[in-house]
């Protein structure tokens, strides 16, 4: 595993970031499959889309 994930992640905590983005953009990032759709929340979802394609952009909307 490369280092960006690992410092992403780390700067995304160190934002404050919401935990259910922070588990959609790792889900992305690592190509996962996504969760089962009751359990998808808008967080996760915009997470998840910012992972895959390896940007943190709309981080900030998700600031808890």
């Amino acid at each position: 595993m490369d280092n960006t994930y690992y410092e992403t992640i780390d700067k995304l905590e160190k934002m404050g970031v919401n935990r259910e983005y922070i588990q959609g953009w790792t889900g992305g990032y690592l190509d996962n499959p996504k969760r089962e759709e009751q359990r998808v929340t808008e967080a996760y979802e915009v997470g998840y889309e910012d992972g895959t394609a390896k940007v943190i952009s709309n981080a900030e909307r998700f600031k808890t």
